[in-house]
């Protein structure tokens, strides 16, 4: 059963993309997937109990969703085309089903361990997606191509250990990068008491307090860090900002980060 969290995102995410209806079919098709929600527990069983890492489950999952949709349709308010309306092989809804499915799935190889995840996301993902596309453009088997491969390289890319060569799959780097919000961290904090290696990442993460995307002043998107202590700016330089310079999407995008109650430092 969905958490409140879950149902939050979710809602937020369908109220995104309500006025396209192949994207709304899609969305809820894998939103109610059975398999798709037991593995995306799993995934966070293994990241925080077995291995101590932040949330990879179903919260962060339809955050960067959430994330990577928002993203997507500021550039698209800004005129600018995603890859696959640029090569005119897509429609921008096909654009919004691959960044959604990639969002969704990107973590699911956490089930398997942290190393390569990403090439395991691809592998236990793949069914899914292909099952979803099926239900949702049963008769049009090139956008189901597309539209998979388009996913599969979002998801494959989501560590800056592959380069990537699509706005979209971009976006999915970023959208990622970007949810480092305390509440990912709650649960580690709250188990392990003893200092381990990679503890940074943790106690970085909780002192980020939110993380605000929206229209840019100089370039279309704009991501603002607000903190509590300066511990955060680690997820900002050692975090976020390799996932935004290995964007294609990266000239789209400024960063601003800072403690509250200070001045935000402009770094992109």
């Amino acid at each position: 059963m969905a958490s409140a969290k879950e149902k939050l995102v979710e809602t937020k995410i369908l109220e995104r993309i309500s006025k396209y209806e192949s994207c709304t079919k899609l969305v809820n098709f894998l939103l109610n997937d059975e398999e798709l929600n037991e593995m995306q527990d799993y995934a966070n069983t293994v990241s925080i109990k077995r291995l101590g890492f932040n949330d990879h489950g179903p919260v962060h999952m339809r955050q960067v969703a959430k994330n990577a949709i928002k993203m997507l349709q500021i550039l698209n308010t800004a005129g600018i085309k995603t890859s696959l309306e640029a090569e005119e092989i897509g429609t921008f809804e096909d654009s919004l089903c691959a960044v959604f499915m990639a969002g969704i799935a990107h973590d699911l190889g956490m089930m398997a361990g942290r190393q390569a995840h990403e090439q395991m996301s691809v592998i236990f993902a793949a069914p899914i997606i292909e099952r979803a596309l099926m239900h949702t453009f049963p008769d049009d088997i090139k956008k189901r191509v597309i539209i998979k491969a388009l996913t599969m390289e979002s998801i494959v890319g989501h560590m800056t250990q592959k380069k990537i060569h699509s706005l979209e799959a971009g976006i999915i780097l970023i959208a990622d990068g970007c949810d480092m919000t305390k509440g990912r961290a709650r649960i580690p904090l709250a188990m392990h008491n003893s200092p381990r290696v990679g503890d940074i990442h943790i106690y970085s993460a909780n002192a980020i307090k939110r993380v605000s995307i929206c229209t840019g002043l100089n370039k279309p998107i704009r991501i603002d860090v607000k903190m509590g202590s300066e511990v955060g700016f680690f997820q900002i330089e050692e975090v976020l900002l390799p996932k935004v310079n290995s964007s294609p999407a990266k000239q789209y995008v400024e960063v601003y980060a800072g403690v509250e109650g200070e001045e935000s430092k402009c770094y992109l």
